[in-house]
């Protein structure tokens, strides 16, 4: 591939697929577990792979066309079209999964590629049966029509046309008036279109609870675990997080923002004002787009050659679309072209430092999947949520030395208040977790009692939130700016895991930074070879459900922020 942007990809022949399909099967059949040593099994496996490799760069590349035009008919009909075939697709390899998972030949998969892809696929056979089919295809369609009216939203704001990502530019104003204006054009237009959002994620939410029934779970919870691949640890563990976070950051985060409201001189602190963390107001990355790309490429070069290097590739490929537009899908993310053997990242810059957090995170993911690509079984390639999210958050503090190419003499304001923000972030990640446990746990529940179900767990993890005047906050209505919520079912704990993950690295940068890179460069070259707790183990990391891990972190954050 010399140029991302030329690149296209035939849609897969399904026919033609299940008949290649229909040959690994009866020729993984016919061994019979006469095959010794299993070479012959694992030649079937590795021709299997390279199908799937062929068919997940289309999924991924019409994934990226959409988000990049979701106004192109072109692009949304592709999407369209995947979201219809993908349960098919899904059927096909569960099918050649439950013939490896089967006696001799499991243990023999496990001898040559691991235990990890075998758990993964044990997932995947619990998680799916053709009775789901045409639910899972109406899931996409529910999951589009939301992106769809999310990138929809346009303001006219000071002069200027934005949409959701753009406004958060002026949401992050130095002048408190702007900034109240913004927020209060943009949850408007959430209340306006509240009933449309309730109806899309009221079918989501009855559509799971169907797909999970169906597949005999008592409900979705447990098969959004499985869907989510979670092999290490359980909705128990879970739990003890959660109040780990209450007892130990929620206290912290009070602390920070009552402080926070000294420094600005306002009591109450609102909603509004929470972005700010200091009277100067926020940094802003300096120079144009290809300015701040050009000092990238200085700082990656400067890390280590291996980084340097990949960066470079990234550009010259035109590997990432990273520059806000009318018609492009919100949010940030990164995915892979895994035939192709790169990635692609994919965000909204918007004029803040948070173009800086989201790019080195994205990065963090890139460099991840780049340096385990090659692994063999698509499985190995990217770990669970979780663990994709140590690589990604932990870059970001890795890059810190480095802050002063985007922001001159203001880059030690950016990383006290990048490490503030993390800490915030925390109580809000496990809360937007517990409501959804919440929600599936209780499928019945109307669009006002899921409110005030939002609105009773605002009141224990995020005690100091004062929303004022503004529309749909009060009522319990933040949740639906949340597209995890309705895109990704309880990918979102997974952030505030990897967080504690990213901090003990940190940490450790800041004693010895030349250590610390090493050992995120190894983590990066295991992939997603072991479940979340032995990665994070392997790396010298304790785990997020071991007592007193958050208790360790808050102390030598609140020594940092001198609190």
């Amino acid at each position: 591939m010399d140029d991302f942007r030329t690149l296209a990809l035939p849609e897969p022949n399904l026919a033609e697929l299940t008949a290649q399909y229909n040959e690994i099967a009866k020729g993984i059949e016919s061994l019979n577990g006469d095959d010794g040593r299993g070479e012959a099994l694992f030649q079937w496996v590795e021709k299997w792979d390279e199908i799937r490799r062929d068919v997940d760069s289309w999924r991924c590349l019409t994934e990226i066309r959409f988000h990049q035009d979701t106004k192109n008919a072109e692009y949304k009909a592709a999407m369209d079209r995947r979201d219809e075939i993908d349960p098919k697709l899904t059927d096909l390899d569960v099918r050649i999964k439950k013939l490896l998972l089967a006696e001799p030949r499991r243990e023999k998969i496990v001898d040559r590629f691991g235990e990890q892809a075998v758990a993964l696929w044990e997932c995947q056979v619990r998680s799916f049966d053709p009775v789901i089919e045409s639910d899972l295809v109406e899931e996409a369609r529910l999951m589009s029509k939301y992106n769809e009216l999310l990138a929809s939203a346009s303001f006219e704001f000071q002069g200027k046309t934005t949409n959701l990502s753009g406004i958060i530019e002026f949401a992050e104003s130095q002048d408190r008036s702007v900034r109240h204006s913004a927020l209060s054009t943009m949850w408007s237009w959430f209340a306006d279109n509240h009933e449309e959002l309730d109806k899309i994620y009221d079918q989501m939410v009855k559509l799971r609870d169907q797909m999970a029934k169906k597949l005999k779970y008592d409900n979705y919870v447990q098969l959004g675990y499985q869907r989510m691949s979670r092999i290490d640890y359980t909705e128990q563990d879970v739990q003890q997080y959660r109040q780990e976070v209450i007892d130990n950051i929620v206290p912290l985060c009070t602390e920070i923002r009552r402080r926070q409201g000294e420094l600005l001189g306002l009591d109450p602190l609102m909603y509004w004002d929470e972005p700010i963390h200091d009277p100067a107001g926020n940094p802003r990355p300096q120079g144009s787009y290809d300015h701040q790309i050009e000092q990238a490429q200085l700082m990656f070069d400067g890390m280590s050659d291996k980084l340097g290097q990949f960066f470079q590739l990234m550009r010259d490929k035109n590997l990432m679309d990273l520059q806000n537009r009318s018609g492009k899908a919100g949010g940030g993310f990164c995915s892979s072209l895994l035939q192709q053997r790169v990635p692609f990242i994919f965000a909204n810059f918007n004029g803040t430092m948070g173009d800086v957090e989201v790019f080195t995170h994205e990065m963090g993911h890139a460099y991840q999947c780049y340096e385990s690509i090659s692994l063999p079984l698509v499985e190995n390639i990217w770990p669970t949520y979780e663990s994709c999210e140590i690589h990604s958050m932990s870059l970001e503090y890795l890059c810190w030395p480095h802050m002063e190419n985007f922001f001159g003499d203001q880059a030690d304001r950016f990383r006290r208040i990048h490490l503030t923000t993390s800490l915030l972030f925390l109580p809000y990640g496990v809360m937007v977790d517990h409501f959804q446990h919440e929600v599936y746990n209780h499928p019945e529940m109307t669009p006002e009692e899921r409110n005030a179900v939002w609105t009773r767990l605002e009141a224990i993890y995020l005690p100091h939130m004062q929303f004022g005047d503004l529309p749909h906050l009060p009522g319990g209505g933040r949740w639906q700016r949340q597209r995890h919520i309705y895109m990704s079912p309880f990918y979102y704990i997974d952030y505030t895991l990897a967080q504690c993950c990213a901090l003990q690295f940190w940490v450790r940068a800041q004693q010895d930074f030349g250590q610390a890179l090493t050992d995120y460069e190894m983590l990066c070259s295991r992939g997603g070879t072991l479940p979340f707790q032995q990665l994070a183990k392997s790396a010298d990391l304790k785990s997020p459900f071991a007592k007193g891990c958050l208790s360790e972190v808050a102390a030598q954050a609140s020594k940092f922020l001198g609190l």
